[in-house]
């Protein structure tokens, strides 16, 4: 009897607990509990219907660019996308659950992974931990998306330099079945960083599935450029300033070596300021920066202009240059040879002869005369080689202001307007 009666108490007990479950649950009609339920149906795969797309719609995305790396060539970039998608599966029913909306952590709930195609580095986190769901099955989340991007930026021009550059923006997608994007508002903010600046950027696509943002495009405008200022003050100006210091010592005298003691620091220092400068250069690309070129110009005229200033100074010293020093010995050494002689007999000649020989007389005067005479025409040839070196050293003067003048408008020109084509899109094929 006691054991019968033991079993219906366990019984009635057991009863009880799960009638006071059933209404504790029933009764309950929080927002956490709806959160509850939904977190239940780990809904943590791709939603699927009919098919196995799922349309994303991205009513409104933020673009920033935070640099552009012109030594590896990289644009980096900052996206903040809001993302909007339907999940039947996490849809409730307003009569059980009175709210339109309730919030998820997104760790339990499937979320669209965005990714850069011609990203280098590509990395996409969640702005919050949690997501917005309404009754129907909608969900908006917002997501940020930071990209190193694989843009061989035109420098051409550099530091004129100006281009656009493709952000390519898509989600997971394979044999038909993935995610769409439905792309809506575009916004570029605080485009100024560092040395270069961006003044558009729009939503451009080359088919359905090949969406991307064109960064710098503006119209027929380009946009992406460098604030040449800095790259001008600290590149261009200092090997302008070096050649017009070049032209203005041909004012300095040939002779006494102070116009080729200058000339040679110069180009001392023009080749250290390459040396220092080397790491801001930009890098190599299919658009070679042409500033490389203007700098192995100016170093070229530079050496030429000194190797001419020491020629011509050789020349107004003694008539010969490195090429032709044995033309001279055979024209003005015979001469000074002469002279070397005729002064070296005239002094025995002048304490032996005596002063009553009248012809002994005639001939010291002779030789003297002579003498004279050959130190007037070695002084006279002397003026006339530097004569000659001072007429060579006005006409180089000249042409060198002149095609140097030239020179440096034409390659400002060349960096300023020139326009070096570039393929942005050979990551898709």
């Amino acid at each position: 009897m006691r054991p019968l009666l033991v079993r219906s108490v366990w019984r009635s007990v057991v009863l009880l607990s799960v009638l006071t479950a059933g209404q504790s649950e029933s009764a309950c009609r929080s927002r956490r509990c709806l959160a509850k339920m939904l977190i239940a149906k780990t809904p943590l795969s791709q939603p699927q219907e009919d098919n196995c797309t799922q349309t994303i719609s991205v009513p409104f995305m933020e673009y920033q660019t935070l640099s552009v790396d012109t030594k590896n060539l990289r644009l980096i970039s900052r996206l903040q996308a809001a993302l909007i998608w339907t999940d039947l599966e996490l849809s409730w029913n307003t009569s059980d659950y009175e709210y339109d909306e309730v919030i998820l952590p997104v760790t339990k709930v499937w979320t669209p992974e965005l990714h850069v195609t011609n990203g280098i580095k590509t990395s996409m986190k969640h702005s919050s931990q949690d997501l917005l769901v309404y009754s129907n099955g909608t969900v908006k989340h917002n997501v940020i998306i930071n990209a190193e991007i694989n843009c061989e930026v035109n420098l051409f021009n550099y530091p004129f330099a100006f281009d656009e550059c493709p952000v390519a923006i898509q989600a997971w997608t394979n044999d038909g079945c993935g995610t769409d994007l439905n792309l809506g508002t575009l916004k570029m903010v605080d485009g100024t960083h560092g040395d270069w600046q961006t003044e558009s950027a729009d939503y451009q696509k080359q088919r359905d599935d090949r969406n991307y943002i064109m960064v710098g495009h503006e119209g027929l405008r380009v946009s992406l450029s460098i604030k040449y200022l800095n790259p001008f003050i600290t590149l261009m100006l200092p090997s302008i300033l070096l050649i017009l210091a070049d032209m203005i010592s041909f004012s300095l005298p040939l002779t006494g070596g102070e116009r080729n003691s200058f000339k040679v620091t110069l180009v001392l220092s023009f080749t250290m300021f390459l040396i220092i400068l080397n790491d801001m250069l930009p890098g190599d690309s299919k658009c070679s920066p042409v500033i490389r070129t203007h700098f192995c110009i100016c170093l070229v005229l530079l050496v030429v202009s000194m190797l001419i200033s020491l020629m011509l100074t050789r020349l107004a010293k003694d008539g010969t240059v490195i090429f032709c020093s044995c033309f001279r010995r055979s024209s003005s050494g015979k001469n000074a040879d002469e002279a070397e002689g005729a002064e070296a007999e005239t002094k025995p000649d002048v304490s032996v002869v005596p002063l009553g020989d009248s012809e002994g007389q005639i001939e010291l005067l002779r030789k003297v005369v002579s003498f004279l005479k050959s130190l007037q025409e070695k002084e006279q040839e002397s003026e006339r080689f530097e004569k000659l070196a001072n007429t060579l050293d006005n006409v180089i003067f000249w042409l060198y202001l002149v095609l140097g003048s030239v020179y440096f408008i034409v390659m400002i020109t060349v960096m300023v307007k020139y326009k070096c084509r570039v393929n942005h899109f050979d990551f898709w094929y």
